[in-house]
């Protein structure tokens, strides 16, 4: 992402809101993110983004966060929340994310390697394997075959 200093105080007032219900750290790395184009921000940003959307008893699997967790399986991510955290990423991190790339994300490492390539246009990841023959549709829900 390249910058040109034109964060403005109706950016960070944005973001202020945009983010009022993730952590203090989730916003300060989106300005910075957003001043720089940093790439070391990223990882809090999505980390306090997903935690926003997670259940509260199942926060505590992020205080250290695997890149293995499964986003329906471990942190009870369904197809409606992705979309919110979808729409609030676009939104922090002025990114465009289509439905198609969407399915290939399982696990929270698949969200941050994701993130970090198609911020910097990079390749996307290619998608981890599914576990016990499920299928992702292209709604984000998991199907067992």
């Amino acid at each position: 992402m390249a910058t040109d200093n034109s964060f403005t105080p109706a950016d960070e007032a944005f973001l202020r809101a945009a983010l009022k219900r993730c952590s203090a750290s989730t916003y300060e790395a989106a300005c910075r993110f957003r001043q720089t184009g940093n790439a070391e921000h990223l990882p809090a940003i999505v980390l306090g983004v997903v935690a926003r959307y997670v259940e509260p008893d199942l926060r505590a699997k992020l205080k250290h966060p695997d890149d293995g967790l499964r986003l329906i399986d471990d942190l009870g991510i369904d197809s409606l929340t992705m979309m919110q955290i979808v729409l609030l990423v676009e939104d922090v991190l002025q990114v465009s994310i289509n439905n198609e790339e969407l399915c290939h994300l399982r696990t929270l490492g698949d969200v941050r390697q994701f993130i970090e390539r198609k911020v910097h246009g990079l390749p996307l990841p290619k998608p981890t394997p599914l576990l016990m023959g499920g299928q992702i549709s292209g709604d984000g829900t998991q199907r067992i075959s």
